[in-house]
Parts: structure tokens; sequence; C-alpha cells
């Protein structure tokens, strides 16, 4: 009886010291929340009075050696008391009086985290309630409160170097934490990919591990404007180590579908034509190189992750690539070339065609391509298109800034088309929402027939702010498929000069407050492109178009 007692006892006491001992990974995640979260509230680092960085840096160390919840408890807690007195601080929240937008914020981790003290949580309630109200010196904001990143210096950042790394994660998780205004919308709970990706930048073994573990983090955010690229050579396009297909593709249902010749004498030698459908590359099915890849190529949604990894999947650091053919019905495999960048663009550059910005089609129907219409190019346009009975707007590219001028033509009167949010950097974690985004005038002689607005993947950002723009007109259907989804302007993290990520630096929605982030603009009508229809040379969606115009249905 007294064996079985001791035995239990001992049982009991290692069960205890297991659940009291915190992994590496627990006790940075919380680290990591704990410096972000004083270095944009407690008064003394918010406003630069430390080299915050180097604090994290000395503090890692001690960290390090707590084994227990008491002793990481009472090394955060000293640390927090080395940082100088809080002061009691009259806190008048969101002086402008505007609503409060708070689907981001989230300091519960403060009280219910299982390694801190009391006494710990007291100290950082304290200092929430008594915050900084001055100006950020970590973070400011521009354009319409896009946050940038200030007073960092990561001149001597080393990839080979744990604490270096460890810094990066640290400094690019927080902004995210408090400033990206979309994090509400992720896949995956931002303290969740934290908790998942600590052990990769921990034990990343080279630099380009390094690299592969911040796209990663990049693409959690789930958004479109979530871009990742390594200096010196921001633009992928230009690697002169990389080759590239002679054609455009898309991928759908599984397959690889050649949508446009890009150089015609190489498409020529290796028999490549629009409508090809591809269903291997190197051996590997289309759909688990799209399932293999999520990790690794950004997209708010389905569709625009498919067009950016449509724009990467037949580009290789080798000259040639194995394909597999779908072709009546029979499969057959061939190896075909690659080539650098300008032989295998040559049609881009040749520019045979000249493209109409703007002209006239059968029965009357005006058609503008909005990524070549410049502003100067609009009194001429609404002359020309004025007496016509529908104008198709092409927004399945990237315009140039011509909404304004546009919507003061189509609407009869000012409407507000979109409403967004801007961080509240007095209480890092909140947004307030702005007065609604109002365009057109009281115009009697505005535009009278249809307004039809072509949208697809390609609708992206600011062509996704100008379909909202247009839809306030007073005849507009929107036809197509689903966009990009990530409206806004953009905000960058560059601290670290060998890399840069960006993010949609603002939410957008519009005026009732429904979201166009992931979502993007949905259309009236329903309308993707089709294998078929890419085989037959024919624009789906500018059919469809026509047919709504013509025959109202």
């Amino acid at each position: 009886m007294i064996r079985t007692l001791v035995f239990l006892l001992l049982v009991y006491t290692q069960a205890a010291n297991c659940q009291n001992t915190v992994t590496e990974t627990h006790k940075l995640a919380a680290v990591c929340k704990i410096w972000g979260f004083l270095k944009y509230y407690h008064p003394n680092v918010a406003r630069g009075d430390f080299n915050w960085d180097k604090q994290l840096k000395d503090i890692l160390p001690k960290i390090e050696k707590a084994k227990t919840k008491e002793e990481f408890s009472l090394t955060i807690t000293n640390w927090i008391d080395s940082l100088g007195t809080v002061p009691e601080t009259k806190i008048i929240d969101n002086e402008s009086g505007s609503e409060y937008f708070d689907e981001n914020f989230d300091l519960s981790w403060i009280t219910n985290n299982t390694l801190f003290s009391k006494n710990l949580i007291k100290k950082m309630k304290f200092i929430e309630q008594n915050r900084f109200q001055g100006d950020q010196y970590y973070v400011s904001t521009f354009n319409a409160g896009n946050v940038f990143v200030r007073n960092e210096n990561y001149l001597n950042f080393k990839p080979d170097s744990k604490e270096s790394r460890i810094l990066v994660l640290f400094m690019f998780w927080n902004v995210i934490e408090y400033f990206y205004p979309y994090k509400y919308l992720m896949d995956k709970n931002w303290d969740k990919s934290l908790e998942e990706l600590l052990p990769v930048f921990v034990n990343a073994g080279g630099e380009e591990d390094f690299y592969v573990a911040v796209k990663r983090l990049t693409v959690r955010l789930n958004d479109s404007h979530g871009l990742f690229y390594k200096y010196p050579d921001p633009n992928p396009e230009l690697n002169k180590n990389k080759y590239y297909f002679p054609a455009g593709v898309k991928i759908i249902e599984d397959k690889i579908v050649v949508t446009e010749i890009l150089s015609d004498s190489i498409a020529n030698a290796d028999n490549i034509k629009v409508g090809d459908v591809i269903t291997k590359v190197d051996g590997k099915n289309v759909k688990d190189i799209v399932l293999e890849n999520k990790e690794y190529v950004n997209g708010s949604n389905e569709a625009f992750y498919l067009y950016n990894l449509s724009l990467s999947i037949l580009s290789k650091y080798s000259e040639s690539v194995e394909l597999e053919f779908l072709e009546n019905d029979n499969y057959k495999t061939r190896i075909v070339n690659l080539h650098n960048y300008h032989d295998s663009h040559m049609n881009e550059y040749r520019k045979k065609e000249k493209k109409e910005r703007f002209k006239i089609l059968d029965k009357n129907i005006g058609y503008v391509d909005m990524g070549l219409l410049k502003i100067q190019n609009i009194p001429s346009m609404i002359e020309n298109l004025q007496s016509t009975k529908a104008i198709i707007f092409d927004l399945r590219n990237y315009p140039n800034s011509t909404y304004e001028e546009l919507s003061n033509f189509l609407n009869s009167k000012p409407k507000g088309f979109a409403i967004y949010t801007r961080p509240d950097l007095h209480y890092p974690g909140r947004y307030i929402w702005k007065d609604p985004t109002v365009t057109g005038f009281e115009n009697k002689n505005n535009y009278k027939g249809k307004v039809i607005v072509l949208v697809n993947e390609y609708t992206f950002s600011q062509s996704e702010w100008t379909a909202m723009c247009f839809k306030t007109a007073d005849n507009t259907t929107i036809i197509g498929s689903q966009t990009a989804g990530a409206d806004g302007n953009v905000s960058v993290i560059d601290p670290v000069k060998t890399f840069i990520s960006r993010f949609s630096g603002i939410g957008v929605y519009y005026p009732d407050k429904k979201e166009t982030q992931r979502i993007g603009i949905i259309p009236d009508i329903q309308i993707k492109a089709t294998i078929k229809g890419i085989k037959e040379g024919r624009d789906e969606a500018l059919e469809r178009a026509i047919l709504f115009i013509n025959q109202g249905i």
C-alpha cells in the first residue's frame, strides 16, 4: 500500500513538473506578442526611448533560460519594470467621434496565456489602459491610412543568425497583428501561423530557407496584394537565369490551357497553339501542382491564386520542360524548349497590333479598353460614344486612374460607392470608419445608355475600385467572373533591405459595409472562360455582354 502511494505521488509530481515546463515555441510566441505590444503601447518604448530591437536581443537569452511559468513571468516582469514608469493617462478614445471597426482587435491573450502570472497580467492591462498617445516612433501612416515601418535599422541583418531571423519574424508578425485591416479574414488564425512558422524561422538551415519562410508568412495573409520578392531582382521576369514558355496560359478544370501566343516564331517551332491543353508538367499532374503551391503563391481567393500560379507554372531555371498534352482524347508527352524573357515574349515587344482605346462595335455598342484609356483620352471617348445604346467598359486589366472622370460622365447625381477603415495609432489594433467616398455630381447630360462592366481575376485593386465606382451609375450591369479580391492602397514591410513584402493597407467596403476583400466584385451575370471557348478563339464574356445589351437576357 505504501509503495503504491509513493508511486502515485511520484507520477503526480512528474506530471505537475511536465505541465509547468514550457516549450521554446510557447515561450517565443508569448515574447513575440509582448514585444510587439510594448513596442506600440508602452509610452517609453512607443516614443522611441529604447533601441527596441536590441532589447529583444538582450532578453532572448534570459527567456531561453526560463524553464517554468514562474521564471518566465518574472523575467518579463523585470524587463517591463526596467522600461520606466507608466504614468496614469486620461485616454480620449477616437477624438473624431467616428465609429470603431473592431473585427481585428484582440488583446485577450494578455489575460488567458497560461505563461503569465497575475502580476504580469496586471502590469500589461495597466499599460493598455494608459497607452501611448503621441506620434508612434516605429510606425506612421500615409495616403488614406496605410502604415509604414520607420526607425528600424536592419542593415546588419544576417539570415544565418537565429537571433536575426527571430527579430524579423517578430517585426513582421506584429505589423500585421496591429495594422493589417483584413487580419480577421485569414484562412488560418494569425496566432496559429505564429506558432506554426516559429520553428521554421528558428531552424532555417540557410539563407534560402529563411526567405522561403518569409514568403510563406506573406502568403498566410490570403491577400492578392500580399506579394513577396527578394532583392536585388524585384522583378522575377528579368531574372536572367530563368526561362519562359512562349505563351500565356490559364488554369481551368485542373488543366493548363494556352490562351495567347507571346512569340510566334518560338511557338511555331514547338507547335504551341492557342487552345492547347496541358495535363502534366515534368510528370506531375496539374491538380497536384495546384495543391502543393498553396503555401507559396499568394491570392485572396482561388481565382487569383490560379492566375498568379499560372504566371510561374511554366517558368523554370532550365531550358526545357516535359509537358503532357491532351489532343483528341489522347495524351502525348514531349519536351518543349523554354527561352529568356525577351525572346519568349517577343510579341509584346513588337506590338504588332495597335489596340484601340475605344471603338464602336456592331449595332451601335461602344467598347472601352480600360487598360489603355488615359485621362487625356476621355473627352474624345465621350464625344464618340455619347450616342451609343450601351458602353462596355472592359476592366479585365489595370486602369489608369480614370474612374473619377468617367464616373462623372456616367452618373446623374453624386453617390457614395465605397467606405474604408484606417488604423487608430493611438489604440493599435483598432480601426476607424471613414466617411463614404462619393462619386459623380448633378449632371443632366450624363450617359443614358446601358453601362456594362467586364471583370475577371485580372480585375485587381484599382480595377475593383473602379468597378465599385461604375456600379453606382444609373443602368450598370457587371458581367464576368470572380475578381482578385484585394482593393485599396498597398502598404509595405521593407526594413530588411534584402526583401520586401506588401499587403492591402486599408480596409475597403461597400457603403453598406459589405466586404470586397477576398470576395471581390460580384458579377450580376456570371460567365467564365471555358476550354472550348478558348479553343474557338472566342471572348465569352464579351459575347455575353453583347447578348445582354441586344436581347436583355
